[in-house]
């Protein structure tokens, strides 16, 4: 999956620190980062790469990858986006797909940090300009003291087998269009296992039972934190697509199931490890018939 680094330690602890010339410089403007984009390679520049003039841009102290430091900057308020040779602002539909892990997952973080400092520039409750807090990575209103944190929406990804059988689907009116499973956020007052019954059922009409926990991941593209669960059919097999979401939901036996999955994401992962036969993990919660 995308988030796993290896041997390199992700350290997001909060810190009042500076840039230095060799520093990574996170430096987004819309949709897009800086970066060197060639041969299927994303790389991240350093602040000694940078036009001077970018220096003065708001500036945030990120997180660390290893003995990597990054600063996130907000370019939306140029008047035009920078030059520097080498570099141009990528979209994160482009560079998903790149290497090395760690520049794929720094570019997606910080796409999420940006989003988040962008949403909470007033107050929700006065209206007044917010102000970075000096002891946490929060936002604060200086009149009333409202604090908001990061968002991180939850949401299941649900992989139903039936014996042999794993349930795909694909989604309706994205740009994505390979095969998927079962998804879909938690809502207010849910347990996380009555979200997985509820957006199977929502989306296919089938019966779940047998809920397995797999493991999660962090997709920062839109602030969220999936859950993966396995689960067995409960009952009837009859399919009723929930089509304003869904475009496709079909059957497929284990040795028929297509390789057009994300391999960076928790759904391809848990696709393939179906497909392979591979062990799955005990029920956390047993529902008998």
């Amino acid at each position: 999956m995308f988030q796993d680094l290896g041997d390199i330690r992700y350290d997001n602890a909060f810190r009042r620190a500076e840039p230095r010339p060799e520093a990574l410089a996170l430096l987004r403007r819309g949709d897009g980062i800086l970066a060197g984009a060639a041969d299927g390679t994303l790389r991240l520049p350093r602040f000694a790469e940078l036009p001077e003039a970018l220096w003065a841009l708001p500036c945030r102290y990120a997180f660390s990858l290893g003995a990597e430091t990054c600063f996130l900057l907000d370019g939306d308020e140029l008047p035009e986006a920078p030059t520097a040779p080498g570099l141009e602002f990528v979209a994160a539909k482009d560079y998903r797909g790149m290497g090395p892990q760690e520049a794929v997952f720094a570019a997606a973080v910080s796409e999420s940090l940006q989003r988040w400092y962008r949403a909470n520039r007033f107050c929700g409750r006065c209206g007044l300009p917010m102000e970075d807090s000096g002891t946490e990575r929060a936002r604060v209103c200086p009149q009333c003291g409202l604090t908001v944190y990061p968002k991180i929406s939850p949401a299941v990804i649900v992989a139903v087998t039936d014996g042999e059988r794993l349930l795909l689907t694909k989604y309706r009116g994205r740009a994505f269009k390979r095969y998927a499973l079962v998804a879909g956020f938690h809502e207010i007052g849910e347990n996380i296992e009555d979200t997985v019954r509820r957006e199977v059922f929502e989306e296919t009409g089938l019966r779940v039972r047998n809920l397995r926990y797999y493991k999660s991941q962090p997709w920062v593209f839109t602030d969220s934190l999936l859950l993966g669960f396995y689960c067995e059919l409960a009952g009837s097999d009859r399919i009723k697509l929930q089509e304003d979401e869904l475009s496709v939901a079909e059957w497929f036996p284990r040795d028929e199931i297509p390789d057009d999955f994300n391999p960076i994401s928790l759904t391809g992962e848990m696709i393939e490890r179906f497909r392979r036969g591979m062990p799955l993990p005990a029920p956390v919660l047993e529902d008998r018939p």
